[in-house]
């Protein structure tokens, strides 16, 4: 079945449609958890979210409406060899554990709360790519627990992930083919976007010299998409300023630099980068309510 689905959102505020537009980068994903929570406590409403990668796995607590859960689960287990690292790996092949991250965690030791994410009629979208047509997929997540594995596919880096195969494709990380995506937003016709970086105002990606070539030879569409990736992310990154500039869009992103691993486990590093988002989105709370509102 084709989960990519065009939208027929419910509007709000003014009949204009507001989308909020999530950017990955792991744990530092931790940064819009901190946003999104500001958003929750001060009922900041929008129509649709696009999630990317960490953006997708910490977005979807908007929609349940768990204020608190990304940072709690986090932090919790950030040393727990079940949760993700080298150890998982090692013996499962993927760096986020499967079975602990999207089965024990999600149903038993913090669930999620399904009923109310499938009963909210905020549209949410999962970015894929899919690793043959090198190509971002937009899956609608409207059912939690069946759609769990595109949340799965939308996190799986390469290298450290196994490929997700769902209906016959395979998927990775979403970023890989789209990492902000504000365009897919423009395109399907919101008027009001509010964007979440996971980097600061002044990063520029470089270029990567990982194995693509090598590793996913059997795949040259997903080599090519990824080898151009940094071109692609700075490409996004230009056309970003250019609409805030004009005022189109509000971006929030890290107002301070804290270096993170990718999959850190310093607790006190994952609560600071929580901490700058839950500052950063306060700061600008007014700014963004007069751009709903207006």
């Amino acid at each position: 079945m084709n989960r990519t689905n065009k939208m027929n959102s419910k509007n709000n505020y003014n009949n204009n449609k507001i989308a909020l537009v999530l950017e990955g980068g792991a744990m530092r994903g931790l940064y819009t958890a901190g946003v999104l929570d500001v958003f929750m406590e001060n009922d900041i409403k929008v129509d649709t979210i696009f999630g990317v990668s960490a953006g997708a796995l910490f977005g979807i607590n908007y929609k349940s409406k768990q204020i608190g859960r990304a940072l709690r689960y986090n932090i919790k287990y950030a040393h727990d060899k079940r949760y993700m690292g080298m150890y998982s790996l090692i013996t499962t092949g993927d760096v986020m554990n499967k079975d602990f991250c999207f089965n024990k965690l999600v149903y038993e030791l913090d669930p999620l709360d399904f009923e109310t994410y499938d009963s909210s009629d905020v549209k949410f979208y999962a970015v894929v790519t899919n690793v043959e047509t090198g190509k971002a997929e937009y899956i609608e997540i409207s059912d939690a627990k069946r759609d769990m594995e595109y949340l799965r596919a939308s996190g799986s880096m390469p290298f450290v992930s196994k490929l997700v195969e769902i209906n016959g494709n395979k998927y990775l990380d979403g970023a890989v083919a789209d990492p902000i995506p504000l365009k897919k937003a423009l395109e399907m016709g919101y008027e009001k976007i509010i964007v979440v970086q996971t980097r600061p105002a002044d990063y520029i990606k470089s270029k990567s010299w990982l194995p693509f070539s090598l590793v996913y030879k059997k795949y040259p569409e997903f080599v090519k998409t990824a080898k151009n990736a940094y071109i692609n992310y700075n490409e996004i990154l230009d056309f970003i300023r250019k609409y805030e500039n004009e005022c189109k869009i509000i971006v929030l992103r890290p107002s301070e630099k804290i270096k993170m691993q990718r999959v850190e486990k310093n607790l006190n590093k994952l609560q600071a980068i929580y901490d700058v988002g839950v500052k950063d989105c306060n700061n600008n709370l007014s700014k963004i309510k007069e751009y709903i509102y207006k």
